[in-house]
């Protein structure tokens, strides 16, 4: 399952600092997506989109609204 997936992501985030920075360097929940692939785990962008406002261990998924993103 998807968020099992996700979950077990994120916590390894929560151990993995060089993880953590790749992650909140990247652009798009797909690109968090992809990294997550390459570490064997597997979901969707949109999966981690509807993730936000939730908390696993001492990582909460927010979802950056930036301005001007689609003109």
């Amino acid at each position: 399952m998807a968020i099992d997936q996700l979950k077990a992501f994120l916590q390894k985030m929560q151990v993995d600092t060089a993880l953590k920075n790749e992650v909140l360097a990247s652009s798009t929940a797909d690109d968090v997506a992809q990294i997550a692939l390459k570490l064997g785990f597997e979901f969707s962008g949109d999966e981690l989109l509807r993730f936000s406002g939730k908390k696993v261990g001492r990582v909460t998924v927010k979802k950056n609204d930036v301005p001007g993103e689609y003109n």
